[in-house]
């Protein structure tokens, strides 16, 4: 399978997964680079996969459905564009030839969900949307604390070698205030060196590989001795809360909202 990440809005990246002349779209919130990319490649669109119910996640799955006919498959706990399945945790689709788990990953929306192709090669493939960025994570609108880092729990079990597809190009701010929490991780200070070569190059820096979100990313290192640590100082939290998962990762989510 070959991945392409379609550029759109300002920052977005909507994933086309291509097999042969066939291809799946996620998350197309424009539907006009989508339509272009079928048409440079002569590609036929089979599905649209949708991870949540935010604009720039849904904007252009009615054009595309009706330009394509393509089955959109959509979080069943979220009002999406008509007609769509809707899947949830549990939930496992055939397209293209791959396996695709439906996984539930509730917090940036309450009905949230995750893609994940087990069998790709050459390794797994995740389209998370807006649940994980590349050194970060998504802002809770309508979920909670405790959800999403369940939530990200359950997107760090799967195999490190799991290439990570993000909605959006967030890294270098996301890197920044990374280091603002861990400014002594190396792993994070050359990942973030090789991610400016790569933006200075206009090279995307996604698809992630899982392994490195798990030295790099603060949301999913929440429980680190030295990023509890940092939270705890910047926050001020008690030593209760400093011992609550929830409290410690809740408080570093806010430190990042404001964070310039």
């Amino acid at each position: 399978m070959k991945l392409i990440a379609l550029p759109a809005f300002s920052d977005n990246y909507l994933w086309l997964w291509q097999q042969d002349q066939m291809a799946v779209v996620v998350d197309p919130g424009d539907a006009v680079p989508v339509l272009q990319a079928l048409a440079d490649h002569g590609l036929t669109l089979a599905a649209i996969l949708v991870t949540h119910h935010h604009a720039d996640h849904v904007g252009g799955v009615r054009e595309l459905n009706l330009a394509t006919g393509a089955q959109v498959y959509g979080p069943a706990r979220e009002d999406m564009p008509a007609p769509f399945t809707p899947v949830m945790q549990g939930d496992s689709l055939e397209l293209l030839g791959q396996t695709v788990q439906v996984l539930d990953v509730p917090g940036h929306t309450a009905g949230h969900v995750a893609y994940f192709l087990p069998k790709a090669t050459p390794s797994p493939v995740l389209f998370c949307g807006d649940t994980l960025f590349s050194a970060g994570c998504g802002r809770i609108f309508e979920g909670t604390p405790a959800q999403m880092l369940a939530s990200l729990d359950l997107l760090a079990s799967l195999p490190a070698s799991t290439r990570v597809c993000c909605a959006h190009e967030y890294t270098l701010s996301n890197l920044r205030f990374a280091l603002a929490v861990e400014p002594s991780n190396t792993d994070l200070q050359t990942y973030a060196a090789h991610c400016q070569q790569l933006r200075a190059q206009g090279v995307p820096t996604l698809p992630a590989q899982l392994a490195t979100e798990l030295h790099i990313n603060p949301f999913l290192r929440a429980r680190h001795p030295h990023v509890r640590h940092a939270v705890a100082q910047h926050a001020g939290l008690s030593a209760l809360e400093q011992t609550d998962d929830v409290a410690v990762f809740a408080a570093l989510r806010e430190w990042k909202n404001d964070f310039k």
